[in-house]
C-alpha cells in the first residue's frame, strides 16, 4: 500500500492498514506476528466487533468472533502473503465466522427438542374437578325442568328456541326456568 496525498495537517498516510503494520524504521526484523496483531487489534477491534454484532446479533458472540479472527490471523500470521491486507482478511475471517454461528444457530434451532405444552398443575386440576362435582351436585338439586334448560343452554350450547322444542315449552318459559336454575346455583355454589 502506498501513501496518499498529504491531507490539510500535513503528510499523515491515508491508509490506517499501512501505518498499523508497518515496522518502524530500522526494526524490520523485529516487527512479527504478536506486534502486527497486537497492533491490529489494538485499532481495529470495535470496528469488528461492531460488524460482527450486526450480522450475529449478539455483542458477546460478535466479541468471540472477533476474538477468534485474530488468534487465527495470528496463528498464520507467517503465511499471509501481503500485511499490507491484514485488515482486508480480518473482515472476510470476522463475516466468515458471522455466517458459520449463524448457520450452527439455524440447525439449532431447527432441531431443538420442542418444550412440552404448558400443563396444568395437579393441585389445579384438582380443585376444577371439585368445583365441577360441587356444580353438578347443586344441578342435580334443582328441580327437573331448571336442570334440563340449564344443562340444554350451558352444556349443549341450544338457543332458547331449540331448548323451548326439545322440553316442549314456550320460549318465556325456558327464559323463566333459566333465570330460576341459574339464581338456585348461585345460592347453593356461594360460599355461607
Amino acid at each position: 500500500m502506498r501513501f496518499g496525498k498529504p491531507d490539510d495537517e500535513g503528510g499523515r498516510p491515508t491508509d490506517v492498514t499501512e501505518t498499523l503494520l508497518a515496522p518502524p524504521p530500522g526494526v524490520a526484523a523485529a516487527w512479527d506476528a504478536d506486534q502486527a496483531v497486537t497492533a491490529l487489534y489494538g485499532a481495529e477491534y470495535r470496528s469488528l466487533v461492531r460488524l460482527a454484532a450486526l450480522l450475529v446479533r449478539d455483542v458477546a458472540t460478535a466479541e468471540e468472533v472477533v476474538q477468534d479472527a485474530f488468534v487465527a490471523m495470528h496463528g498464520s500470521w507467517r503465511r499471509l502473503r501481503d500485511p499490507g491486507k491484514a485488515l482486508a482478511y480480518l473482515r472476510q475471517s470476522v463475516v466468515n465466522r458471522a455466517r458459520s454461528v449463524l448457520r450452527h444457530r439455524a440447525v439449532v434451532e431447527k432441531y431443538a427438542p420442542k418444550g412440552l405444552p404448558d400443563v396444568q398443575s395437579a393441585e389445579h386440576g384438582a380443585i376444577i374437578q371439585l368445583e365441577r362435582d360441587a356444580v353438578v351436585r347443586a344441578l342435580h338439586g334443582l328441580p327437573p325442568r331448571q336442570r334440563e334448560a340449564l344443562v340444554l343452554r350451558y352444556y349443549a350450547d341450544l338457543s332458547e328456541a331449540e331448548i323451548a322444542a326439545a322440553m316442549g315449552i314456550s320460549r318465556g318459559a325456558v327464559k323463566s326456568h333459566t333465570a330460576r336454575g341459574m339464581a338456585a346455583l348461585r345460592n347453593a355454589l356461594e360460599p355461607s
